[in-house]
């Protein structure tokens, strides 16, 4: 499964300007492995062959971060999500056809955490690199400690043209280093670009009656869907800032969440006001049958992992949600709840197949508000949470978000990174027992409610909620 999606990811960069050679390269890839196959091969000699092709395919085309492994399985093609929207238009009888086509297989989550042991045990003694991916995130970084690794040169641009109303959301595009966007309470989405200098804003997404609560990039970044306490879902030409389409809550409550199936973006879930979590189509702007679910508060939070079968919800009760999600027919099955702390608002979810070599299993990273950030074990198939670490922040009221840094860590330590109601922007070492805090960005003038990194780690932005977004440049050793 690694190999397939490695081999998909780089296939785009192979053929970056015939994209009618991809799938035929990938037919014929295929077609050879399996006449290989019925000779049988030495499993030694196989697990060095995989190691070494990995080698090089990072020398030649870069190291990718864990998310884009992931994603290529899924939609990383030539053809874009406004493409697969308008086949939907045309015949909505293909949604079950191209659905079902994306689903992958079940392996447990006990399963992963197993492969992932393996795979550090079958290394000599005094190896540090757990995975093909984590050597291209070593050769990046050089032999820098982790403190050093993430040490901060300064402020590379700042962005206000939201000053005065709180920007909840930001997130740089998939697989991106320069293209950023951010959502506030004034009613507006902003599609920033920080290459070729100076940093502009490249348009402005205009059309909510109400503050904008929430976004998410599609795959392709060709759009870009957004909730908002109007009520309604709308999603983006990011080009040309366009409203594709709106879609009207049925409920007619406040919409505070979304996040797109990862295998699908054709399907988004968004939760609203009114404990209602529901899956939608967005290629034709209905409901899934079986895709909604009521939770016990205001749906606050969501997060897939990677391979979409398993769906996080948060609310303002201080509840976690898990859900089973059916890749064919997009219906969602409640599995297991936990409730963090009565009455705590879960802000924010952000999960994760794995950290480091210490932190191997899948992991979940919460914040809520119990000043604290939470990072939870995911014990099995059903997202069942275990608490492993918890880190001290100021974190009472306001919806604070946090991330795990997008490159796989090979080294002790692995970092996690966010904000803070005392206008700070925190890193914290996972696998640190004491003196956690490996860095302490300072600068903005009010909490800190969203950080995240580009895709190879030079730049981090971070919201607050005074509307000012801050890009910081990542010192080069």
């Amino acid at each position: 499964m690694k190999r397939a999606w490695r081999t998909v990811t780089y296939n785009a960069y192979r053929t970056p300007t015939f994209p009618q050679f991809r799938t035929q390269y990938i037919r014929r890839r295929s077609q050879l492995l399996r006449e290989n196959a019925k000779c049988g091969f030495e499993p030694g000699l196989r697990r060095q062959y995989l190691r070494l092709r990995s080698q090089l395919l990072a020398l030649r085309y870069g190291p990718l971060s864990e998310q884009s492994s992931f994603r290529a399985s899924s939609v990383r093609s030539s053809r874009t999500t406004l493409d697969r929207m308008e086949d939907f238009e045309e015949d909505p009888r293909a949604q079950g056809a191209r659905g079902h086509r994306r689903s992958v297989s079940r392996g447990s989550y006990q399963l992963q955490a197993q492969m992932n042991r393996a795979v550090y045990e079958e290394r000599p003694p005094g190896s540090l690199v757990p995975t093909s991916v984590a050597e291209a995130s070593r050769a990046m970084a050089g032999d820098t400690t982790l403190s050093e690794n993430y040490a901060f040169a300064g402020m590379h641009h700042i962005f206000d043209q939201h000053v005065d109303s709180a920007v909840p959301r930001l997130q740089f595009a998939n697989d991106d280093k320069h293209l950023l966007a951010c959502c506030s309470l004034d009613g507006t989405l902003s599609i920033m670009t920080l290459s070729p200098s100076p940093p502009t804003v490249k348009v402005t997404l205009k059309g909510h009656a109400g503050p904008v609560t929430d976004f998410a990039w599609s795959l392709s970044n060709d759009i870009i869907v957004s909730t908002s306490q109007d009520g309604t879902l709308r999603i983006w030409n990011t080009e040309d800032g366009r409203c594709i389409r709106e879609v009207v809550d049925p409920e007619a409550s406040e919409l505070l969440c979304c996040t797109f199936q990862p295998m699908n973006n054709n399907l988004t879930v968004v939760g609203n006001s009114k404990h209602l979590l529901q899956v939608v189509n967005i290629s034709t702007g209905k409901k899934v049958k079986g895709g909604s679910s009521k939770l016990t508060g205001r749906v606050l939070s969501l997060s897939f992992d990677a391979p979409g079968r398993i769906l996080w919800a948060g609310d303002d009760r201080g509840s976690i949600f898990s859900f089973l999600f059916d890749m064919a027919t997009g219906k969602l099955t409640k599995a297991k709840r936990l409730v963090v702390s009565e009455g705590s608002s879960i802000s924010s979810i952000s999960a994760r197949s794995w950290i480091s070599r210490e932190a191997r299993d899948p992991s979940l990273l919460i914040n809520a508000c119990i000043n604290k950030l939470l990072l939870y074990r995911v014990v099995d198939n059903e997202g069942t949470l275990q608490l492993k670490r918890s880190f001290p922040i100021q974190h009472s009221s306001q919806p604070l978000h946090s991330i795990f840094c997008p490159l796989m860590s090979f080294r002790q330590g692995a970092c996690v990174v966010t904000g803070s109601e005392d206008a700070c922007v925190y890193f914290f070492d996972v696998e640190r027992n004491t003196k956690a805090i490996v860095n302490k960005l300072q600068g903005h003038s009010g909490p800190v409610l969203d950080v995240s990194f580009n895709c190879d780690e030079s730049l981090l932005a971070s919201s607050d909620a005074t509307g000012m977004v801050i890009i910081w440049r990542r010192e080069q050793k």
